[in-house]
């Protein structure tokens, strides 16, 4: 069997893929060109791929002997689930493994952005800092704050059990049934009317591409704060900039971009917003749980098995 690896993973779990076949690792610290892609996929079994590899009709068409596609993500937006399917193709991701990291990021990020850490952090390091001030750079407590949560699967259920810790109160915006003890589902209009801290956890679909747009931004109130974990083409960024700039909300804080690693020019001039660049499943047993359950899903479908995390 021959194995696409299109980023390094961990010795120890590439180690189990070269016990069943041949490895082709793709060396390079950016994203493998599509056309390298289609030329490595000719006589590939399996592909283990991530989030920034794009695999369309093209690659997939690349690939006659494709039995997998291992996305190494939760989300699976750079796959054509569907024209794989169509080919007999199982695509698989790592849900679950990556949950409590992202939602203890997304806290990481709210309490950052409203207390204005690297904001000050900016300050110190240019030398502006003058002392200690009565005034100097107030943040916002979270106490008695509404937390609202546009999207309330795994992900979106860890980050409101963290609430009450902060004593806030959790509102979620969300398709589906799904309810959580001392959470409030609203419609989004309601949700970004009434909550003090938006955090985004949604896929992205057609549907959730530029949900905050200019108008959704209006409608939050201007003391609000906007966070995005999920998917960066679900926020407008130059909606987001202009809204920020017009202190239409009082700040934002994203770990993911539209067009990701290039960041909207505009959002970087401002300094009520925190930018970091995609570090929400970033530690070491995250990220050796995630490439692990993709070569476990490749070894049960190439061992003619079903498949652990299908999509």
């Amino acid at each position: 069997m021959n194995v696409l690896v299109t980023r390094k993973l961990p010795s120890s779990v590439l180690a189990k893929l070269h016990a069943i076949g041949s490895v082709d690792l793709y060396a390079g610290n950016a994203a493998i060109a599509p056309s390298e892609l289609r030329a490595r996929l000719v006589d590939t079994d399996a592909l283990v791929c991530l989030l920034t590899d794009t695999i369309d009709r093209a690659a997939i068409d690349a690939a006659p002997k494709l039995k997998i596609i291992a996305n190494i993500a939760v989300g699976y937006d750079n796959v054509d689930v569907a024209y794989a399917r169509s080919r007999g193709i199982v695509v698989t991701n790592t849900p679950d493994v990556l949950t409590e990291s992202v939602a203890d990021f997304t806290w990481a990020l709210i309490l950052a952005i409203t207390r204005r850490l690297s904001e000050g952090e900016r300050v110190v390091r240019r030398g502006a800092w003058e002392g200690w001030g009565l005034g100097f750079m107030l943040g916002t407590e979270l106490q008695g704050k509404q937390l609202g949560l546009v999207g309330f699967g795994r992900i979106g259920r860890a980050v409101a059990a963290r609430a009450s810790a902060f004593r806030m109160r959790v509102a979620y915006a969300a398709r589906g049934t799904t309810q959580l003890p001392d959470a409030q589902p609203l419609s989004l209009d309601q949700l970004l009317n009434t909550s003090d801290v938006v955090s985004l956890h949604v896929p992205l679909t057609p549907e959730t591409r530029h949900l905050i747009d200019k108008k959704a931004l209006t409608r939050m109130k201007r003391s609000a704060y906007l966070i995005n974990t999920s998917r960066g083409p679900i926020v407008d960024e130059a909606a987001l900039a202009w809204a920020l700039r017009e202190h239409l909300l009082a700040g934002a804080a994203l770990d993911v971009y539209e067009h990701e690693p290039a960041i909207h020019p505009d959002l970087l001039a401002l300094e009520n917003v925190l930018l970091v660049p995609h570090l929400g499943s970033a530690t070491t047993e995250t990220r050796t749980a995630m490439a692990d359950l993709a070569v476990q899903n490749v070894i049960e479908v190439l061992g003619g098995r079903p498949a652990i995390t299908p999509v």
